[in-house]
């Protein structure tokens, strides 16, 4: 008597099922996440030294971060991921005051304008901090 050979239905639906896993694993949808103010760089360019702080605030609209110990500095801070680029666009303007005036403040990563169309973004300048 021979011995019964093993069925291969089983082995080939088991390939199969781990070959279109492996294909679909790539089509998952994956949402752009946006946070913060969006920092246009036509804005940031007009920022001086000296300016008041209602001035900033009109000008960059409300900080993203005011420092709870420290109410001379005001932190505005984007943060842009498109679904699957693996490094997200990260742009922060810090700005300290002096009384009621701007004494400076810190770039990075400034965009050079605004978004060109809904999710679009355009190049940036990089400013160290």
């Amino acid at each position: 008597m021979r011995p019964a050979r093993p069925n291969p239905a089983p082995r080939r639906l088991a390939l199969t099922l781990a070959a279109l896993s492996t294909l679909l694993a790539g089509c998952v949808y994956r949402m752009d996440i946006q946070q913060g103010n969006y920092l246009d760089g036509h804005d940031v360019r007009q920022l001086k030294v000296g300016m008041t702080r209602v001035q900033v605030r009109y000008l960059l609209g409300t900080p993203m971060i005011k420092d709870v110990f420290d109410h001379d500095r005001w932190d505005y801070v984007y943060y842009f991921k498109r679904g699957y680029v693996h490094k997200p666009i990260e742009s922060r303007v810090t700005v300290f005051f002096h009384g009621n005036k701007v004494s400076g403040f810190k770039l990075y990563n400034i965009p050079k304008g605004s978004p060109i169309a809904p999710g679009m973004l355009p190049s940036v300048d990089k400013f160290p901090i």
